[in-house]
């Protein structure tokens, strides 16, 4: 089978957003898409990994890490900008490299997602469950966050937060995107209480040093917790020192998952061409200088060696070792609200995903069909929903948070790599917004991003090639034989939608 039909067309991809039984309703403004991501970047990051990166890799220079990362993920934002004001259909990094780089390519690249946000999600559900159980005993009240199911551990936390937000999203992603402002409205409240009363507890002593020297610790104790990269190269262990800066720009990138995520629902945004373009890139403005901060104010208040005593370093942590337990409580009910917004805008972007996958026939087309008066895929944000549920209520899923930077950082290379191959297949394409020095931006985006993937650990390099694999043998089982393009579907499905549009 020529390897020109399994590429889709931008005509198709575009068609498809008007088939009335699969199409999203398009309702989202500049403001909602910045919202979105901030809403999921603010508490991924702040809340859960600057402390560790601290104290575990980077030291005081955690604060180089998180511009190596916000680098890096701006020259991807802008490539997703491009392909996002070109293409705007649901997808997001899915979509663009089945229009550049072919079928195959997209099916692993949408797997990657898949990955991604069913591991971000269901982390994040679970540290929601954690930061309340945290705000619930810093109010001195006992109320158990967990019970025994016949022998099984459940946490009913993560549970509840995401049936909430499932129900949301089904009933209409206006209401959800209302709610979601609010929330992001008092978590960056917040955080900038934290900058504000922090400054007040720094000490420049703990800045220095600034590079810690690179050491022996839990960093490099086996192979399996090195980084591939200097697993393969033998080089200095990942626990401070520069690579420890690397590591550590490798573990903070996880902060800025919501922008491929705010991709996803390009769909669903009114004036998609230029909404898109400005959205992903204010909300990534905002975020890295929140980032910067806060990063400021953590290594200031405490030393990296303080914070690497404690199991579980965090934000609340940094400011109880000053003795500022009043602030923490603030920050318990922070990271709380903050950690809310991240798991609806997750569970939003798994299913748009999913939606789009299922559109193409990668997955079956009746998870695909949208509900009529809300234009939303009901089907898939409940199945997306009792699924994230049940993994984060059973299972301990915190050690697979690499798994969620993986799968960003693979889907970056790829649509970084899309946009000169566009460029060179689609010349006539209308491109409202372009990635400037192209092709040496993109380019440039690809290795950085895939720097990054090098710098996390071995373990996690085999534990995505076990998902890939898995994804391989459902592409030649099922997929490869049901999508459209593979069945040669593709101009009875767009002679369908057009016909649909003329009744």
């Amino acid at each position: 089978m020529a390897i020109q039909r399994r590429v889709k067309s931008v005509e198709q991809s575009m068609a498809e957003t008007h088939d009335e039984k699969r199409s999203l309703k398009r309702s989202l403004g500049v403001w909602d898409l910045a919202v979105m991501g901030v809403a999921v970047a603010v508490g991924a990051g702040i809340f859960s990994v600057g402390a560790e990166a601290s104290a575990r890799h980077a030291g005081p220079a955690v604060i180089i890490s998180f511009i190596i990362a916000a680098a890096v993920c701006g020259l991807a934002i802008l490539c997703y900008a491009e392909f996002a004001s070109s293409i705007p259909v649901a997808g997001s990094a899915y979509t663009f490299t089945y229009s550049t780089l072919g079928e195959f390519l997209a099916w692993i690249i949408g797997w990657d997602l898949i990955l991604e946000m069913l591991m971000a999600s269901a982390v994040i559900a679970k540290y929601w469950g954690v930061y309340l159980g945290d705000t619930v005993s810093l109010f001195d009240l006992d109320i158990p966050m967990s019970v025994q199911l016949g022998g099984v551990s459940f946490d009913w936390g993560p549970v509840v937060i995401v049936a909430i937000f499932t129900l949301l999203l089904a009933l209409g992603t206006r209401l959800s995107s209302r709610v979601n402002s609010v929330f992001t409205v008092i978590k960056v409240a917040i955080v900038l209480f934290v900058i504000v009363v922090g400054l007040f507890f720094v000490n420049g002593a703990n800045y220095s040093p600034f590079v810690p020297p690179a050491q022996e610790g839990v960093a490099s104790e086996s192979a399996w917790t090195q980084s591939l990269f200097s697993f393969m190269t033998g080089s200095d262990p990942t626990m401070y020192g520069v690579f420890g800066i690397l590591s550590g720009a490798a573990l903070v990138f996880f902060a800025f998952i919501g922008f491929d995520v705010v991709a996803t629902s390009a769909e669903e945004t009114k004036d998609p061409k230029r909404t898109v373009p400005r959205g992903i890139i204010l909300g990534l403005i905002i975020v890295t200088v929140l980032y910067v901060l806060v990063a400021i104010v953590i290594t200031g208040m405490v030393s990296y060696t303080e914070l690497a005593k404690l199991d579980e370093p965090s934000l609340s942590s940094a400011f109880e070792l000053v003795g500022a337990t009043w602030a923490a409580q603030v920050i318990a009910i922070g990271s709380l609200v903050g950690l809310t917004t991240v798991v609806m805008v997750l569970l939003m972007g798994l299913a748009r995903v999913v939606f789009a996958m299922s559109r193409d026939g990668l997955l079956p087309r009746a998870l695909s069909v949208t509900d009529k008066k809300r234009g939303t895929p009901i089907r898939i944000q409940l199945i997306v929903g009792v699924i994230i549920a049940i993994i984060a209520g059973f299972f301990d899923v915190q050690v697979l948070g690499d798994m969620i930077n993986i799968g960003t950082l693979s889907a970056f290379v790829l649509v970084s790599i899309g946009v000169p191959i566009l460029r060179k297949t689609r010349p006539d394409l209308e491109r409202p917004f372009m990635v400037p020095l192209s092709p040496w931006l993109p380019w440039i985006s690809a290795l950085a991003c895939f720097w990054l993937m090098l710098n996390l650990s071995t373990e996690t390099w085999v534990r995505f090639a076990i998902w890939l694999a898995i994804g391989m043998i459902i592409y030649f089982a099922y997929s490869r034989r049901h999508s459209i393009i593979g069945q040669g579907l593709e101009k009875d499905a767009l002679d369908g939608i057009h016909s649909e549009r003329l009744k």
